[in-house]
């Protein structure tokens, strides 16, 4: 199927945070891809599970800019648990609108890992990590949310 004349396919944003200046500009690999490639901000060592552990947030230096009908979800990259044995603890994360820019960490996207393997991973700067999909969603014709995120990363319904 080819291209309509004139049609653009529509841009999100994803920021570099300014702490975070010398990341990668985020762009889709090719120009049929639905996730967008996501990288490590820093090196992170990812001990091997243990019963009780919490995950390892990896920071991605990365925020999103949202419309009020959209959501970003985060994926892990398919090789990981085969390769380096992480596995997203929350199998797949979900950043809403108002997380940009929040007040607790101003929106910084991360990654939360488990390693199942035997030894500890290292995940380098730069590492590709997970992917992250731009997807519109509804909500029930009588929802009547009002309340504000004043939360960062697992602030939902504290």
């Amino acid at each position: 199927m080819s291209k309509k004349k004139g049609w653009n396919r529509k841009w999100k944003k994803l920021e570099v945070l300014k702490l975070q200046k010398d990341l990668k500009t985020k762009e889709l690999i090719y120009q049929n891809s639905a996730g967008y490639d996501i990288e490590a901000a820093e090196d992170v060592t990812i001990p091997s599970f243990k019963k009780g552990m919490a995950p390892t947030l990896i920071k991605t230096g990365i925020k999103a800019y949202m419309q009020d009908d959209e959501v970003l979800m985060l994926y892990n990259r398919s090789s990981n648990p085969k390769k380096k044995g992480l596995i997203l603890a929350n199998s797949v994360g979900v950043v809403d609108k108002d997380y940009y820019e929040n007040p607790d960490n101003d929106g910084h996207i991360m990654f939360a890992f488990y390693n199942i393997k035997d030894e500890d991973t290292i995940v380098k700067k730069g590492d590709a990590i997970g992917q992250g999909i731009f997807q519109k969603y509804f909500v029930t014709d009588d929802d009547v949310a009002e309340g504000e995120r004043v939360g960062g990363f697992g602030s939902t319904s504290k």
